[in-house]
């Protein structure tokens, strides 16, 4: 039997899961959140943004955004993330606007080249955060 109390993150500010998962789970007292994958569906909409790398970059940090504040997190609060991407030339297009986003914080990540995503998008993030 484990200790650790698990607690459901969900918001209307980013996508509704489109599958059996959640958008984040907080575990450990509320200190530590794992985050789905993040895809550029607008939560508006539940639609893919329109746009090339940079538009769907820019979605995806917005709802990873809306996930941390859910948490009661920011974007300091992470301390890892895993980004996927369709292709490897898009690689300093996302980090432009990911290091937008982080400012001067530099969590740990990981980046690998994929052969599709959900929704063939180009670009999915997901994080881990400590509060």
């Amino acid at each position: 039997m484990s200790d650790v109390v698990r607690t459901v993150i969900s918001t209307p500010d980013a996508p509704a899961a489109i599958g059996p998962y959640s958008q984040g789970i907080v575990v450990s007292g509320g200190r530590t959140l794992y985050t789905a994958g993040q895809i550029p569906l607008d939560p508006q909409t539940m639609q893919i943004v329109d746009g090339d790398i940079k538009a769907q970059t820019e979605r995806v940090m917005l709802n990873l955004a809306a996930i941390l504040r859910a948490a009661g997190m920011d974007f300091a609060s992470v301390v890892r993330c895993g980004i996927f991407l369709k292709d490897m030339k898009d690689f300093a297009a996302v980090n432009e606007i990911y290091g937008r986003h982080f400012g001067d914080h530099r969590p740990a990540r990981s980046t690998v080249a994929v052969a599709t995503l959900p929704k063939d998008v180009l670009v999915e993030i997901d994080a881990i955060a400590v509060g």
